[in-house]
């Protein structure tokens, strides 16, 4: 059996990065995933510039800045007025990065030469199993022990970056039924534009998934870590996409996380498993408590005033109080630096050939 430092479960976003992360504090992590591979649903990744901050901190920030177009300006229409409102994203731009877009296969690839699945477990998700891995049904009972919430949204994702938010019909998951049911009916009202895109997609990168969020006060109040087990990324804060961020603040978790377990190093002199790794997994939880709540709630309520319809009220909540107040409060959180790994050294020859290996 392959020993690790680590077990990682899951190769999200937060998984791979946090392994990349481990990597280059010399710490050996082995990813458990259920897939036979890396998971590449969906279009691309909007890049804002925390994530950039920590792809520096993971250094992986010029692999792809190098490759995609900052975006300057975004455009919100109007279905029913047809009124297109333009977006600045200048006032985002902090420490020299941009919002960026980049396309999920080449992102995934990005990590591939610091990450390998662990080819001999399997996690399915619908029976109880034995796993080779003793602890691995309490790191996945940890992980459910809170309850997700079901939005009233479904979304259908296109290769060609066209994210639509319709309403939670239970429709089966036939690309060509989405197709059709996106552009006769949930759809149909929208700028010819985006139906086009639509009308002339590929099948094949066609997807439909529920919206799930977690709710703020449970991450508030909830237990983050158990021991030497902690939760990263999704199975800590997923959230709506209204702002952009479940990706953003997985990498951001990959950090902080790496951060205090290299801090964990730096005073014990290697790494310690016990008290001293539950205690840097508690500080680590206590420090994303309140930045993942913040962005749930921001998330939650700037699709909810977006969507819900076009009375009075809802237009003196979205135009007044949003889009006039809260709005560069709320997006404001895209400018947040997460920090830099901490410089470890060791004595173990095995673990410095292991930093020096690191891409």
């Amino acid at each position: 059996m392959e020993e690790a430092d680590v077990v990682i479960v899951g190769a999200g976003v937060a998984g791979l990065a946090t392994a990349v992360a481990l990597k280059r504090l010399g710490v050996r992590a082995l990813v458990l995933e259920k897939a036979e591979g890396l998971r590449t649903t969906g279009s691309a990744l909007g890049l804002s510039p925390n994530a950039w901050f920590a792809l520096d901190a993971l250094g992986k920030a010029h692999k792809l800045t190098t490759a995609y177009a900052p975006c300057r300006k975004g455009y919100v229409t109007d279905i029913q007025t047809g009124a297109i409102q333009e977006i600045s994203f200048a006032k985002f731009e902090t420490g020299g990065h941009f919002v960026r877009l980049v396309h999920r296969k080449l992102y995934w690839k990005l990590w591939q030469k610091n990450c390998q699945l662990a080819p001999f477990v399997s996690l399915p998700s619908s029976s109880p199993s034995e796993t080779r891995h003793k602890k691995a049904h309490a790191v996945l009972s940890f992980i459910w022990m809170m309850e997700l919430v079901y939005t009233a949204k479904e979304s259908v994702t296109y290769s060609s970056g066209i994210f639509i938010v319709i309403p939670g019909e239970d429709i089966a998951h036939d690309p060509e039924l989405i197709k059709r049911e996106v552009t006769d009916n949930f759809a149909k009202e929208f700028p010819r534009l985006y139906l086009k895109v639509v009308q002339h997609s590929d099948l094949s990168s066609i997807t439909w998934s529920r919206l799930m969020f977690r709710l703020p006060w449970d991450i508030i109040f909830g237990n983050l870590s158990n021991g030497n087990v902690t939760v990263a990324g999704d199975a800590m804060h997923p959230m709506r996409p209204d702002m952009g961020q479940g990706g953003c603040s997985a990498l951001e978790d990959a950090v902080v996380l790496g951060r205090h377990i290299g801090e964990s190093i730096i005073r014990n002199g290697r790494l310690v498993a016990g008290d001293q790794m539950a205690d840097a997994l508690k500080r680590y939880a206590e420090e994303r408590r309140w930045r993942a709540a913040g962005l749930i709630t921001g998330s939650y309520l700037s699709g909810w005033v977006q969507q819900e319809g076009s009375g009075w009220f809802t237009k003196f909540l979205r135009d007044v109080l949003f889009y006039r107040l809260l709005y560069s409060v709320i997006f404001g959180a895209r400018r947040f630096d997460c920090g830099k790994l901490p410089c470890v050294s060791s004595n173990n020859p095995e673990l410095e050939n292991n930093q020096s290996k690191i891409e």
